[in-house]
């Protein structure tokens, strides 16, 4: 059974996994990068268990061999779709099979951020995501400094919006109650770098902390 979410900032679904546990990219040398340290998808309404259950049940769902077409017919009157509002690509299948479905739904947008790009593994097929009509893969940077991933279409954590550079594009949800509203640019593929502001006790722990460090 096809199990999708409805993110409140969101003006779309969402299909999602649990955070961390299926986040490969999110450790480096034993220890989370920093944004995922601070990471929203891993406290608050998220440890609900009414939350938590559909992100566990797609974890083994997707394996199924109908998945593919039940995501499709799922997905037929939707116009924009989030992959991983929490969770990521821990499995090359999943991302050839998502692929399969963004080909199938030529009618939706998809937005596709990941931290699996750090493996070879990945590589051809976020490459073919990336190269569909529909699709938009963010490579998400591990920073929460402003740091972005040069020649790649990313996103980036930011201390305030007066971090972000004219040359990224500054996420405003969190001028306006939290919500995407009418804003798209996280699908468009124009919009190289998207800069979100940090958000969060978690968060603004992390950024502190990084920020005393120098």
């Amino acid at each position: 059974m096809i199990k999708l979410s409805k993110p409140s900032k969101m003006p779309c679904l969402s299909w999602s996994l649990v955070a961390r546990d299926t986040c490969p990219g999110s450790i480096e040398n034993g220890e989370l990068v920093p944004a995922c340290a601070g990471c929203y998808a891993a406290g608050g309404n998220y440890r609900f268990p009414n939350v938590k259950a559909p992100r566990v049940h797609n974890k083994d769902d997707w394996k199924r061999d109908d998945w593919v077409s039940d995501m499709v017919q799922a997905l037929d009157n939707s116009r924009y779709f989030r992959w991983f509002d929490s969770g990521d690509l821990y499995s090359v299948k999943l991302a050839e099979k998502i692929k399969l479905v963004m080909e199938r739904t030529p009618w939706v947008n998809h937005w596709l951020p990941t931290r699996s790009h750090k493996f070879k593994k990945f590589s051809k097929v976020l490459n073919d995501i990336q190269a569909l009509p529909n699709a938009v893969v963010r490579y998400s940077s591990d920073s929460v400094t402003g740091e972005t991933i040069p020649g790649k279409t990313t996103s980036t954590i930011v201390p305030t919006p007066e971090d972000a550079s004219d040359s990224m594009t500054l996420c405003k949800a969190y001028d306006n109650d939290g919500k995407c509203g009418t804003c798209r640019q996280c699908w468009d593929k124009s919009a190289k770098v998207i800069a979100y502001p940090a958000h969060g006790k978690s968060m603004a722990k992390v950024v502190n902390n990084i920020i005393a460090r120098g």
